[in-house]
């Protein structure tokens, strides 16, 4: 699965933009469907060896705000061999829904 579309590009605030205020919305999630981390993207922006590195949300066995990159993404392989994959159906969810501390 390609996990960062054209779409999506076109849509990521970058990390200068001022942005990251409790009323934004996540831009997508990405999630491992075989265990229980999850990626909730705010910003990104391309690297200069164009690697994207994002802002967001990422929860597990706790949650933490922070930076990840998605070639750290795409390397992680489960115990079945499945890879991390990006939620379809996630569109601009605001950030006090997934994590009521924002507000």
């Amino acid at each position: 699965m390609q996990l960062l579309t054209e779409a999506i590009k076109a849509k990521l605030p970058n990390f200068d933009s001022g942005v990251n205020t409790p009323n934004t919305e996540f831009v997508c999630k990405f999630f491992d469907p075989c265990g229980s981390w999850t990626w909730y993207v705010l910003e990104g922006q391309e690297v200069e060896n164009g690697d994207w590195r994002f802002y967001g949300l990422v929860t597990g066995f706790e949650s933490e705000w922070g930076y990840f990159m998605l070639s750290e993404l795409e390397s992680v392989r489960g115990p079945l061999g499945i890879g991390i994959e990006r939620d379809l159906y996630f569109e601009d969810v605001p950030v006090e829904s997934v994590d009521p501390q924002a507000v």
